[in-house]
């Protein structure tokens, strides 16, 4: 399936040749960089262990919501459906606030517990919880919306489009189901890599581009980049990157394999049409283990279970 949100940096283009250097086996999937999750959304459902990481609090806050409590998720986006440059506006200055954070939870659960009695305790604590929830929800509702309602979905300017928020509810229970078994992380890239890292483990990363990094709403620096190459360097399991194609990439992950890939420039599209984008996928496995059993020619259907192969 395709995923419930676009995202600057999805892979939608790329993702057909990504599944197809996929290792023929594998026990576990790791998505470091999740972003929209394109690719994840897109792999069979399977017995492979799945995770899905991102430090964009947001993003894993909607993805959680939407597995978790889809009817609860579906009813706020339900409420006052608008889309109207002021109503984005009202969003966006809400999702700015940040007022009921995660963190602000456990500092008010901590001065609590340590004012309190056990029995007044437990009753804060289940007042802080439930309204700790129901900020979880509303935030994932605005952060959908002003994903669906802005610009090139980036979440800053208005698009100008009109769009019934109602419409995206089929894909949402869909994804809902998709997402059941998923285990959803939003931590530093290195601690994910360390954490879910095993003999048996594919781990899939789709880092800010470099020279690129302005475009995300979590900071990416230079040190990140060569941070991650170590983190890989070190890795049990198998790897594959996908990045921009530049002199600075490639000398950074000499070490590895390297293949050039391209992509339509959809940025492109509307001044010049054909316009390509050349990217690079790094690996530190043979990555032409399932290219090497395809048929020559396949339909539709075999394809599809050829994806599945795990």
């Amino acid at each position: 399936m395709n995923s419930i949100i676009s995202w600057v940096g999805g892979k939608k283009a790329l993702r057909d040749l990504i599944y197809q250097r996929m290792p023929k086996e594998y026990g576990r999937y790791v998505e470091v960089f999740g972003g929209g999750g394109w690719v994840l959304f897109g792999r069979p459902l399977n017995a492979v262990m799945e995770v899905y990481n991102d430090y964009n609090s947001d993003l894993t806050n909607l993805f959680r919501c939407v597995r978790d409590q889809p009817m609860a998720f579906l009813t706020e986006l339900g409420f006052l459906p608008l889309n109207g440059r002021d109503e984005f506006m009202v969003l966006k200055r809400y999702l700015e606030k940040e007022e009921f954070t995660s963190e602000f939870m456990l500092k008010e659960l901590e001065l609590a517990q340590r004012q309190l009695t056990p029995i007044q305790f437990e009753e804060i604590k289940t007042i802080l919880i439930e309204k700790a929830q129901m900020n979880d929800i509303k935030r994932a509702a605005a952060f959908f919306k002003l994903i669906r309602y802005s610009y090139g979905s980036g979440c800053t300017s208005y698009g100008c489009q009109p769009f019934d928020i109602r419409k995206t509810f089929h894909l949402l229970w869909q994804g809902s189901r998709r997402l059941k078994d998923t285990v959803i992380e939003n931590k530093d890239f290195e601690d994910v890599i360390k954490q879910y890292d095993r003999e048996n483990a594919f781990i899939y990363c789709d880092p800010p581009y470099y020279l690129t990094e302005g475009h995300y709403a979590v900071e990416f620096l230079k040190e990140d980049h060569y941070r991650l190459r170590d983190a890989l360097a070190g890795c049990q399991g198998k790897c594959l990157v996908s990045y921009n194609d530049c002199e600075f990439i490639r000398e950074l992950y000499q070490d590895f394999q390297i293949e050039s890939v391209s992509r339509l420039n959809n940025l492109a599209q509307r001044y010049d049409n054909g316009s390509e984008y050349a990217e690079v996928l790094i690996s530190n496995y043979d990555t032409g283990e399932r290219l090497r059993d395809m048929p020559t020619q396949l339909g539709l259907f075999d394809l599809a279970g050829f994806y599945g192969m795990e």
